[in-house]
């Protein structure tokens, strides 16, 4: 069952940053995750507009979790994943809401993850795991660590359940992620995090 939206004192976060080969290890991820996951998600994926919606229904039907667009002015709900679904960058505001800008566009990547994360980074108070995937560039390597930076639980997976081992690889090179993991392990991990019913180092409770 889908909660109420959660706000940054009483509530966590999993942001994911995805490109070249990220629908195939979305759904690795997704799928994994119990239909009682407590920590909202929120999904940036280099994609054409065009083609996210189908993306959405795609992965909704891979997992137990409720997957769609984001909207402007969403909030952020347990057990609800959202996905940027326009050719603008999605942030999260001041409001604890979902929105969508066009700035700033001298950025090469739209959506781009490094602009979501700089966002997350400035307005969430909660915790966070911030999670890169598979990916070409460098896109979402310096956001990933500016959130490291701010104490947040960071995650990039490895080379070799990489598509493209573009974007990790750049977040690994500069000391952003604090695991690299393959593919697989990502989900386990990120329940560990949150404590549904299983116990990690990393234990947090939402």
């Amino acid at each position: 069952m889908i909660g109420a939206a959660v706000t940054e004192t009483n509530g966590c976060l999993v942001a994911i940053g995805s490109s070249s080969g990220g629908p195939k290890a979305l759904s690795v991820v997704l799928k994994s995750l119990p239909a009682g996951f407590s920590a909202p998600i929120v999904i940036v994926q280099h994609v054409d507009q065009k083609f996210t919606a189908e993306l959405a229904v795609w992965l909704d039907k891979q997992c137990e979790l409720d997957v769609r667009l984001a909207k402007t002015g969403d909030r952020l709900v347990p057990g609800r994943v959202l996905i940027a679904g326009t050719n603008d960058h999605l942030i999260l505001t001041s409001r604890h809401s979902l929105e969508y800008t066009p700035d700033p566009v001298e950025q090469a990547y739209r959506p781009s993850v490094d602009v979501f994360f700089a966002s997350v980074a400035k307005h969430w108070a909660g915790d966070v795991v911030a999670v890169l995937l598979t990916g070409m560039g460098r896109d979402g390597a310096e956001g990933l660590l500016t959130l490291k930076n701010k104490g947040v639980y960071t995650i990039a997976q490895d080379e070799a359940s990489c598509a493209v081992y573009g974007m990790p690889k750049a977040a690994a090179q500069m000391g952003a992620a604090q695991q690299i993991l393959p593919i697989d392990d990502i989900a386990s991990e990120l329940i560990a995090f949150f404590d549904n019913g299983k116990k990690g180092s990393r234990r947090h409770e939402c």
